[in-house]
């Protein structure tokens, strides 16, 4: 009978049903990895922490930047858009991060409780409780109505036992360039009797000193490609920047590499522009053949953007652009390391030299040479000795110049953010260009006129509100034409903030240590540089007159395109 009992107990198991029984088994593990899989995932993301949102460029590059189909260089004298004024960042990613510092701030004013003082009333504020954190950060959200935040830093002493400095990224409001800056700034606190913690007043931009990021120490730069700073791919104006020479790690590094170099040609101490559109043609197709440009850091700059109104040699390319996104982007060697590397291995290790002496010779020919350095020399005659001959005709659709690895220089972007935070990110914007044809009345009496102040204030009337900050961003040196604006706007110019580039800021002590010791002047191109980027950064932006051409005397957006 116990027999029995135990098979009709296990009668389930029979092999008429064992099929049945086996798919009800793997039904019943499938569920249960299914249940363990959201348990894991639930955890991964209540605990993970995501760095910077990931940030995508959305838009084409303008046909302004592109090579048109000739690719023939057209010179001007105006600041072309670099990579970053061309990134625009995904919408929604941004609104996820925007998001995201709003229901921190709900949460922490929720949950805030002071400790107990009693006796401590005049004790040193501790800026690393949590609670001396939210406050602070609370406070910054409701002061800088104008921005969004995205990431706070932890709270430090200041210079003082009720000082507190704290650092934070964010971006504009209605900001069209997809960059994040970081400010730090000095809080000053105060403690009531009943304990009570308030922020007395804020410190101006970058004032929170002892809150900003330190270099590392005994940090040795690299040949290799250096890993990207940031998820988001983004310019980050505001950090500690790290612009020094890539070196090569060891002789078996500099022997195994693959180099391209361009010599001579006639593109010494052109303007800007045409340096860029030559620059880059040579980067496009370093690119392209998978090798390491040998690139001449030192630049002549053009008379027009000097005060001795002189070509001036010796500048140096990190004073306009970001060496450091460059290096960490793509592969570059500055020549000198090159030539002194090159002189001391290449015989020994048998490097080869490849010389290229005609632009007609495209890279799409270049791309089976197997020797170390590809040379290009080009002659003394104009136009057929400018680099960009390279990139034109059937290379033009092969090379691609890339723009994007191109950015300004962070030390000037960061005062472009100090104007900018100045003004609370809170200002209207107007681009005026001004020439000799509108000074002189006599000879031009109708140009002179459309460009009048009144004609400023009749454009700018239905466009911009009454009491806006206004920033003139203009080549006009004698700001006083635009006096009768002040009636009806607060207006701001780029040499009202000298103070962020004389003999006591940051900047000129950075370009200084970069130029072996030697004060860098602040010259034309410099200036362009910052007033355009402030004027981009406007809420509304008016490009109004440019009397260097005859296209503009009705007004708005009829300018050369180039200048915009």
């Amino acid at each position: 009978m116990l027999g029995r009992s135990s098979l009709s107990r296990t009668g389930s198991f029979r092999p008429e049903n064992l099929g049945q029984n086996a798919l009800a088994m793997i039904g019943n593990l499938c569920f249960t990895f299914f249940v363990l899989g959201v348990l894991i995932f639930t955890i991964i993301a209540a605990t993970y922490e995501p760095e910077d949102p990931l940030f995508h460029p959305s838009t084409k590059i303008t046909t302004f930047l592109t090579s048109t189909s000739n690719a023939t260089f057209k010179s001007d004298d105006t600041v072309v858009k670099t990579g970053e004024d061309f990134m625009a960042p995904n919408q929604t990613v941004v609104a996820t991060f925007i998001n995201a510092t709003d229901v921190e701030y709900k949460e922490a004013v929720a949950e805030e409780t002071m400790p107990s003082c009693e006796g401590n009333v005049d004790s040193p504020i501790d800026c690393t409780d949590p609670e001396v954190f939210h406050l602070l950060m609370r406070k910054a959200i409701d002061h800088f109505k104008d921005i969004h935040f995205y990431r706070f830093g932890k709270g430090v002493r200041g210079d003082s036992d009720n000082t507190c400095d704290m650092a934070w990224r964010f971006r504009p409001k209605e900001g069209k360039t997809a960059a994040f800056y970081k400010d730090y700034r000095r809080f000053t606190i105060s403690r009531s009797e009943n304990c009570t913690l308030s922020v007395v007043s804020i410190g101006d931009y970058h004032s929170g000193m002892n809150a900003r990021k330190k270099k590392k120490k005994n940090q040795k730069p690299g040949f290799e490609k250096m890993p990207v700073k940031d998820n988001s791919g983004l310019l980050v104006v505001g950090e500690t920047v790290n612009d020094s020479l890539p070196l090569v790690e060891s002789e078996n590094s500099f022997s195994h590499g693959k180099y391209l170099i361009y010599m001579g040609g006639g593109d010494r101490c052109k303007s800007m522009n045409h340096f860029l559109w030559s620059f880059l043609c040579s980067l496009g197709e370093a690119q392209y053949l998978n090798r390491t440009l040998v690139m001449d850091l030192t630049i002549c700059l053009n008379s027009m953007y000097t005060s001795s109104n002189q070509d001036e040699e010796g500048k140096d390319f990190r004073f306009y652009f970001d060496f450091e996104h460059l290096k960490e982007a793509t592969s570059v060697l500055d020549k000198d390391q090159f030539w002194s590397d090159w002189s001391k291995w290449h015989k020994k290790d048998g490097m080869s030299l490849y010389l290229v002496e005609d632009f007609h010779v495209t890279p799409m020919k270049l791309a089976e040479v197997k020797d170390s350095l590809i040379m290009r020399k080009f002659g003394s005659v104009e136009p057929d000795n400018y680099w960009y001959r390279v990139c034109e005709g059937e290379t033009e659709s092969v090379v691609q110049r890339p723009w994007h690895l191109l950015w300004k220089s962070r030390r000037l972007m960061d005062i472009v953010s100090a104007i900018a935070s100045g003004l609370n990110w809170d200002y209207d914007s107007v681009h005026i260009e001004r020439g000799e044809k509108a000074r002189n009345k006599e000879l031009w009496p109708n140009l002179a006129a459309d460009t009048s102040p009144d004609a400023l204030l009749s454009t700018l009337g239905d466009k911009i509100e009454d009491g806006r900050n206004l920033y003139i961003a203009t080549n006009e040196p004698d700001t006083s034409f635009f006096d009768p604006l002040k009636d009806k706007y607060s207006t701001h110019f780029l040499d009202q903030y000298k103070d962020l580039w004389d003999v006591n800021s940051e900047w000129y002590s950075e370009t200084m240590k970069l130029n072996k010791g030697v004060a860098v002047e602040f010259d034309g191109y410099m200036r362009a540089s910052v007033d355009t980027e402030v004027f981009l950064r406007g809420k509304k932006q008016i490009e109004t007159f440019n009397d260097l051409t005859n296209d503009c005397k009705d007004g708005i957006n009829t300018c050369n395109a180039a200048s915009s």
